[in-house]
């Protein structure tokens, strides 16, 4: 759907009105396209205390081809990067800011106590004005749970403030996040640093992500232009709207799709997999015998490598207007259908070892929202899920994660009265609403061979709402 305001905002005359009368002026957000590199413009990097992950940051810029200067802060990245090979050189001189940037990286595992804290105060004090337009700003820390010592977790722990407070300062389409990288996954980073540095991750700000060490050690060799060639990747509810763009952009990263959807959405389902040269499998998951069913289609094909459970449903009714059989269908096809193929999979052996599980939540399971009380425990059901069951999949070599959807310009929020969906678009540090391929892509990062690291994590595709926040 088309978000009229926006494109006044942006227009000559909408742009002067909207400085005059002092109104919102959201910035269209730059998005991937195939075969584009993973940003354009240079990456500052600055950092506090002994900084750990920078031969890790070398690498990683090595492979992406990314240009880089070093603030003040981090006199010690010149010589670094030119070992890697990298093109480099300081930032600013005299103090005085040097040329705008596309990207800000910060290593903070070094930061072993608060009084540090100046530092961070310092790079973004300097850097702050000169990010560009739909710039990138990524935090790099050490999960404080895990910290040495007590300073040490709760310097770690103050980022996350940090981080989300400069989403909403920075503004201009910038996003921001943090990232936790656990002792021993420096080797796991670059998956991260590429989605987050990117325009894939248009629409997700303010996000914490934790990478630990995955079962299987050690960095994956991937084809970054297509990252899932060769995997067999089920999409549920794909016949529309955020599932189609999940299957779309799928098979643009080279994977072999299994479309699935009800019967009731056969047309439609037919035609997204023959648009992708996908396999359409019409059936209902909140049937009881949808799980075995499933097993068996991915055992006869050999296994799969990628789950992608995006088929939900809405019935919105007050708790105590609503009936029995709308909340129970809301719940089973939700939540419980999601746990029930998930044992079924694991169990036989039809999902491989190193696969994937990739989850739909919802902001509403993270915020609530009026009349959904269904749909909330659902969603917040599927976070829980995902969480609790991390670490028993890290067992078999599996991971499980979930992005949790904002305000998504789709067929559902067209429907939304006219009120509803303008706060909905605006109540956001992006001041618009995302689309169906801002989900799909944090959803392709998340299954991508070289995220072995991600698991247990829940990334919210909401230009960083003020719901939940």
């Amino acid at each position: 759907m088309t978000d009229s305001y926006l494109s006044f905002a942006n227009s000559s005359l909408g742009s002067r009105i909207a400085t005059l009368l002092g109104l919102p002026q959201p910035l269209p957000l730059e998005r991937y396209r195939a075969g584009q590199p993973v940003l354009k413009g240079s990456v500052l990097l600055g950092a506090g205390g002994e900084p750990e992950l920078l031969p890790a940051l070398a690498a990683g810029f090595k492979s992406m081809a990314a240009q880089t200067v070093a603030h003040r802060s981090l006199p010690q990245w010149t010589q670094l990067a030119n070992q890697a090979g990298l093109m480099t050189g300081r930032w600013g001189v005299e103090d005085k800011p040097g040329e705008k940037v596309k990207a800000l990286v910060f290593d903070a595992t070094g930061m072993q106590d608060s009084a540090e804290a100046d530092a961070l105060y310092q790079f973004f004090h300097d850097a702050a004005r000169s990010v560009l337009p739909c710039g990138r700003v990524l935090v790099l820390g050490r999960p404080p749970e895990a910290c040495s010592s007590p300073r040490m977790a709760t310097m770690q722990r103050a980022l996350e403030g940090l981080t989300r407070s400069l989403a909403k300062e920075l503004k201009r389409a910038i996003t921001v996040q943090l990232v936790y990288v656990a002792e021993g996954a420096n080797d796991q980073l670059e998956s991260t640093l590429r989605f987050f540095l990117s325009p894939r991750c248009a629409y997700v700000s303010g996000q914490v992500v934790r990478i630990g060490v995955p079962s299987v050690a050690g960095a994956v060799a991937v084809d970054w232009t297509q990252p899932l060639q060769g995997k067999k990747i089920l999409v549920t509810g794909a016949s529309r709207g955020i599932g189609a763009a999940i299957a779309e952009v799928m098979a643009r990263d080279g994977a072999q799709l299994i479309c699935l959807d009800v019967p009731q959405a056969q047309a439609g389902l037919d035609e997204v997999a023959a648009r992708l040269g996908a396999r359409a499998l019409a059936l209902d998951i909140g049937a009881a015998d949808a799980p075995q069913k499933l097993a068996d289609a991915a055992l006869a094909d050999g296994g799969w490598g990628v789950v992608v459970h995006n088929a939900g449903i809405t019935r919105d009714k007050t708790i105590a207007n609503m009936k029995e059989h709308l909340w129970q269908a809301v719940v089973n096809v939700n939540l419980s259908a999601q746990e029930r193929i998930n044992d079924a999979l694991v169990d036989s052996g039809a999902l491989k070892a190193g696969g994937r599980i990739v989850c739909v939540s919802s902001i509403s399971g993270i915020a609530g929202n009026l009349g959904q009380t269904n749909y909330a425990l659902s969603k917040a059901g599927v976070i829980g899920m995902v969480q609790s069951m991390a670490p028993v999949l890290a067992k078999k070599g599996i991971t499980i994660n979930a992005v949790a959807p904002g305000f998504i310009e789709t067929q559902m929020t067209a429907a939304v009265p006219f009120a509803l969906r303008e706060a909905g678009r605006r109540m956001n540090s992006m001041g618009q609403g995302g689309q169906p391929v801002d989900v799909a892509e944090a959803i392709a990062w998340f299954a991508s061979p070289a995220s072995g690291g991600l698991t247990g994590n829940v990334v919210r595709v909401c230009g960083q709402s003020l719901l939940g926040a």
